[in-house]
């Protein structure tokens, strides 16, 4: 079965037959495992879509912010009277201005809202101001005067150990060593390896924008296309100095998200303008502003020392892994986690010892990016891998084999897998596929060259390379999290409606509370009302939360609400409520004795209930990286087929052959955009998305100078298995389908190109320069 899914790429589906390779062969109208389609996908596509950008309010006022344009330096004043007397500007607010706690930050508050005594990366904000015009407002914010005394800025994370502190919290952030098993042990083959992973950029479509309203009461309401509205509340209250209470946020706009990419300056600047001055306030970014507020993937470099027999089995596996988080910690204590958990990937290891580190410098921020930590170390121990079959002469997808994980295993931090772990199965789906047929290696053959159609080099300096990649993330939050969320449905007539502070962010959320809602009340008309504070918290958009937490709080919800509905009845004919079913809008009994329709049952009344979703409990990682830090994991296999010019180093992905453990197919469209989606954002970093910096600047923060797959980018995407392995402790058995294919899909593009050329590529993005093969 074929089809093609919101991306550019071709998908090729997985057989509708089986219970773990696909959905049932004619899947239903709707509920669970239908193909609905988002609700606002038609404003999205015809172009009516209320995003953020386009809010608007009486009597409003355009925001701007200045941003130092140094790494490191020290302020010694700043000069606001020259913007002040501007025709136009309302007001100016920097950090004496800030009546509450002047530092914020997801995690640690360590992040000031206006830098004050210095500046510790470059866009880093020193002041803002409102005007009657956003250009006035620019010019008001370009008019203030700031001395600074540049300072040297650290940019080399490996010697920010030795380093004055940049914070006066350091520039430790976090220091995980992971011992397991016996330090001793020795393989028969060892191989190193080392390898650098460049600085991702979320890069949204829609750059950060929003719209700041202050209360009568003394409170303010901030509208923004926020993927957290709770802690972006209590940010805003704590840097206000106000009861969280008087301030609301209500999301609005959100065009879909790879990450926390708002920046959460931006709002706190908003609503202090709002406030000094007593009326609306907008802002909307420009492109540079964007890159320059918003976090990134962390930089990382990874130094790895594999130990095997001679039978290719693992050993031991020694690692140090370096994170930049850039000036702020952010959320790269949980990135590092990931990192050193997954550091050996899903393979079999009885000994492993990690050493990682996340530290400060003075370049760009980084945070939460999907995958983050994960993706890091997969392009290394994959990396390690092919080296590993090289030496030993052994295939690649042989060596991989031997060494999987299953369910019953032990990762490194001694915590045993519980959850459905198909690894074997899902690697043995990709490498059985046919490969893609060759190109014809003639002058007269219209073929893609790498470069495109109009590639410069020659088809016969071309080669083929097959590389494989297993990757695998966390679900939820980890090491103690509290995965609450809570969720309300009503139902009144025949409509229902349900009410949860989760945000969709394009992860579908809204479409499945819209099918749990069905499937359990048979109500073909369901609402997903808009997102604000006011509702109560389901926490971070990320991490596949959603549709574990905030999808399992729908569903019990939706219970309580069917046995409200069908108590009566029951009751009535002397049966359990067990005994009946909801089907297309109509109830029955197993019997036959009772047919009626929801509707009538209702009966005019309007019935709701109040639920909460809870994951079991995690624990923190101890001084030995040991402890059961995560609730759940997930699978994929890649098996990537690329051309690579060895003379020119152009690189064409021709093909990504993709195995996933998915659990449940909860929407079998929406699931295939999401990993589409997933592998294509791999691609892009392992090909050329790199935001670079030169001494901590960012050299070309707008869409030029970072580049970005395009849809004559995206390769074939055969999706040829989904394992449909239901997670018992996972409402509805399903697990996160986005991430583990951005973990994946770069690791399988650097094993295709190593094969091509014969060279280590330990580098990510790959530079054109290492995919040319070495003189013979």
């Amino acid at each position: 079965m074929t089809g093609t899914s919101e991306g550019a790429g071709a998908v090729t589906a997985p057989p509708a037959a089986g219970d773990r390779s696909g959905g049932p062969a004619d899947p239903p109208p709707h509920g669970l495992g239908a193909s609905l389609p988002s609700a606002d996908a038609p404003a999205k596509t015809e172009g009516v879509f209320p995003y953020a950008s386009d809010l608007w309010a009486e009597g409003l006022l355009w925001a701007a912010i200045l941003r130092s344009p140094y790494p490191s330096a020290r302020i010694l004043s700043v000069d606001t009277r020259q913007a002040v007397e501007m025709p136009g500007v309302r007001a100016v607010v920097t950090h004496a201005d800030v009546p509450g706690d002047a530092g914020h930050g997801r995690g640690v508050p360590d992040r000031p809202v206006f830098a004050h005594d210095v500046v510790r990366h470059h866009g880093e904000p020193i002041a803002a101001v409102a005007a009657d015009h956003p250009d006035t407002a620019r010019l008001a914010a370009a008019a203030i005067e700031v001395e600074y005394e540049v300072l040297e800025p650290v940019t080399d994370p490996q010697l920010a150990f030795e380093a004055e502190p940049l914070h006066p919290d350091g520039n430790l952030i976090r220091h995980i060593p992971l011992h397991f098993g016996d330090p001793e042990v020795v393989g028969e083959t060892i191989v190193e390896g080392l390898y650098r992973i460049g600085r991702q950029d979320p890069a949204p479509i829609g750059a950060e924008a929003g719209l700041a309203v202050p209360r009568p009461d003394g409170g303010v309401e901030i509208y923004t296309a926020s993927t957290d509205p709770h802690t972006d509340r209590d940010l805003a209250a704590a840097c206000f100095g106000l009861e969280p209470e008087r301030v609301r946020v209500v999301v609005t706009g959100v065009p879909g998200a790879t990450a926390d990419r708002e920046d959460p300056g931006m709002q706190l600047s908003l609503g202090l303008l709002a406030l000094r001055t007593g009326c609306p306030v907008k802002l909307a970014a420009t492109r540079e502003e964007s890159f320059l507020g918003h976090a990134h993937r962390h930089p990382t470099l990874l130094r790895y020392r594999h130990h095997a027999d001679a039978e290719g089995k693992l050993v031991k596996v020694e690692a140090q892994i370096l994170m930049d988080a850039g000036a702020y910690a952010d959320t790269s204590a949980e990135a590092l986690a990931a990192a050193v958990s997954f550091a050996c990937g899903p393979y079999v290891v009885p000994h492993a010892f990690i050493e990682g580190w996340a530290v400060r410098t003075n370049n760009p921020p980084s945070g939460h990016l999907r995958g983050e930590g994960a993706m890091q170390v997969c392009a290394a121990y994959e990396g390690q891998m092919d080296k590993l079959a090289a030496k030993l002469g052994m295939d690649p997808a042989e060596i991989r084999l031997r060494n999987v994980m299953a369910t019953g295993d032990l990762l490194p931090t001694g915590q045993t897998v519980t959850c459905p772990a198909p690894v074997a199965e899902l690697l043995r789906a990709v490498k059985d596929e046919p490969l893609p047929e060759l190109p014809k290696d003639t002058p007269e053959e219209d073929w893609l060259l790498p470069g495109g159609l109009e590639g410069a080099g020659e088809p016969s300096a071309v080669r083929r390379g097959v590389g494989y990649a297993l990757g695998m993330v966390h679900m939820l939050g980890a090491e103690g999290a509290d995965e609450v969320s809570t969720a309300t449905v009503k139902v009144s007539g025949s409509v229902a409606t349900v009410l949860c502070a989760a945000v969709e962010t394009g992860s579908g959320f809204s479409t499945l509370a819209r099918q749990i809602v069905q499937e359990t009340l048979g109500i073909e008309e369901v609402h997903v009302a808009g997102v604000d504070t006011d509702q109560p918290s389901a926490g971070r958009a990320c991490h596949g939360r959603h549709t574990w937490v905030s999808g399992g709080a729908v569903e019990r919800a939706a219970k309580m609400v069917r046995t409200q509905l069908l108590q009566p009845l029951a009751h009535k004919f002397g049966m359990s409520t067990e005994l009946l079913q909801i089907n297309d809008g109509k109830i029955t009994s197993y019997d036959g004795v009772l047919s009626t329709t929801v509707a009538e049952a209702l009966d005019g009344k309007e019935l709701w209930a109040t639920a909460q979703c809870r994951p079991h409990p995690t624990e923190p990682l101890d001084e030995g990286g040991q402890g059961d830090a995560f609730v759940g994991l997930a699978f994929c296999a890649i098996r990537c087929v690329a051309d690579v010019d060895i003379e020119l180093g152009t690189i064409r992905v021709v093909e990504m052959t993709v195995a996933q453990d998915v659990g449940r197919v909860l929407n079998p469209r929406q699931l295939r955009a999401r990993i589409e989606a997933g592998v294509t954002q791999g691609l892009g970093a392992a090909l050329m998305e790199n935001l670079r910096t030169t001494r901590g600047r960012i050299r070309h923060p707008d869409l030029t100078g970072y580049a970005m797959p395009t849809a004559l980018d995206a390769p074939d995407i055969r999706i040829v298995k989904l394992v449909e392995e239901r997670d018992v402790v996972a409402p509805f058995g399903a697990k996160p389908a986005s991430a583990v294919p951005v973990v994946t899909s770069p690791a399988a593009v650097a094993s295709a190109v190593r094969a091509a050329t014969g060279r280590p590529i330990g580098r990510l993005p790959i530079r054109p320069q290492a995919a040319v093969a070495q003189q013979q």
